[in-house]
């Protein structure tokens, strides 16, 4: 069990995705790990398999007294037969007609039934798994045409010359034989194909969750340093404009651009501490509506006015959606900083039943001028929002001002998540 976890770390157990011996490529040929499974020669069970054939056929050969005794050059040919199986997984077609070929030469020289039959069996099993079901098909097809032509009309030609037409029960029993065989062969092939169907859809749903969280963290961290650093931009002009003019104003400046820069390095540290440590739960609370008040103090210290109006009683929300909230309030003040003549905002925050909308007002207009941002604030809230089945809205107003509205499902954190949640992680 221990060997199984380490190969399979994390992934589901063998019997839903086969075992990698099965998994060595494809019909268009090995790809990846499975290339380098199928250059390796399967060298023990075709040694093994040799040594079966060899030993049984001298077994069959005493239950039928009335065939060809095994001389040298029966030896041979149970020995091809067999020998080519070692390159049955790098060229599974040729391997199976060659088997089928040496399988009828050795029926047709009039030699004892018996294992010799077992190669086909390998040789068409393995063209079938890798994709080759006509050219199986059709070696198999082809030894069974042969054997009927042997049996029942070449035979007064062929060794030994005192035989007659084998019964057509022995026909029947064949080709229940032949039938078997493909059927297990396309049973283990189409189970493959499952498995590695699987296997794509799992390295996709993982492909999809990195990148999900990759742009979580991105968003996180726009989030933090764009309004701290517009906090920390706005107060520095501010002090150096004042500087000599009103040293103590300098001063307040300084110790606002202090706090807001000690801040933004916290919440930089939590969002990294997650990647560090992707399993430790965060040792400080994600930032919700409840730190509001904290945040219309960020932007008074930046110069801009904000008036904050709640309508509906405060219902609880989810922490998905009362991170989503804060962070696009804050989103939209930072953008009024950055891009707008306004110094006075408004935020509405009204709780409904079913969901909790969010509008942020100025009065612009907007300046024109690039305030060192990355131009993604507002595509960073669209994305917070549709994660969670909300909707955002920015535009400018007909007076000449700048509206956000966003519109949050209020349990939009357990049914994104349904939603988005890969099916065979539920």
């Amino acid at each position: 069990m221990d060997e199984q976890r380490e190969n399979n770390p994390g992934g589901p157990p063998l019997w839903r995705h086969g075992p990698p011996w099965w998994n060595s490529g494809t019909a268009d040929g090995p790809t990846g790990s499975g290339a380098r499974t199928a250059r390796r020669l399967p060298w023990l069970t075709t040694a093994a398999l040799t040594v079966f054939v060899q030993v049984g056929s001298r077994f069959a050969e005493h239950g039928q007294p009335d065939r060809q005794d095994l001389g040298t050059f029966a030896r041979v040919l149970l020995f091809l037969a067999t020998a080519v199986l070692l390159f049955r997984h790098r060229h599974p077609v040729p391997v199976v007609y060659a088997t089928s070929a040496i399988t009828l030469a050795y029926v047709a020289a009039g030699f004892p039934y018996g294992p010799v039959f077992l190669a086909v069996a390998v040789g068409c099993f393995a063209a079938i798994v890798a994709g080759h079901r006509r050219a199986a098909w059709g070696a198999v097809g082809g030894l069974w045409a042969g054997h009927l032509l042997i049996a029942h009309w070449l035979y007064r030609w062929l060794p030994p010359g005192d035989d007659g037409a084998r019964p057509w029960s022995e026909e029947l029993a064949a080709a229940v034989w032949v039938v078997a065989i493909v059927a297990v062969s396309e049973l283990v092939r189409v189970r493959r194909e499952q498995w590695a169907k699987e296997r794509a859809e799992r390295a996709q749903a993982a492909k999809r969750r990195a990148d999900e969280e990759r742009l979580r963290m991105a968003r996180e961290l726009h989030d933090v340093l764009a309004h701290s650093i517009s906090v920390i931009n706005v107060q520095a002009g501010v002090g150096l404009a004042l500087l000599d003019s009103d040293p103590e104003q300098a001063r307040t400046a300084l110790t606002t651009i202090k706090a807001a820069s000690k801040e933004a390095l916290g919440e930089v540290r939590q969002v990294l501490g997650t990647l560090r440590a992707p399993g430790d739960a965060p040792r400080a609370p994600a930032p919700g509506l409840d730190r509001l008040p904290e945040l219309v103090e960020q932007a008074g210290s930046a110069g801009l006015a904000v008036e904050v109006a709640t309508e509906g009683g405060p219902l609880r929300l989810a922490p998905g959606t009362d991170l989503a909230a804060f962070r696009i309030i804050q989103e939209a003040l930072t953008n009024v900083v950055r891009h707008s003549g306004s110094r006075h905002a408004r935020v509405l925050v009204r709780h409904e039943a079913s969901s909790l909308t969010l509008r942020i007002d100025d009065d612009g207009p907007a300046t024109g001028t690039d305030a060192g941002g990355s131009g993604n604030g507002l595509a960073g809230m669209r994305e917070r929002a549709a994660a969670l089945g909300g909707t955002i809205e920015a535009g400018p107003r007909p007076d000449g001002g700048f509206r956000v509205t966003a519109v949050l499902p209020r349990a939009a954190g357990e049914d994104a998540r349904a939603r988005t949640t890969p099916r065979e992680d539920q």
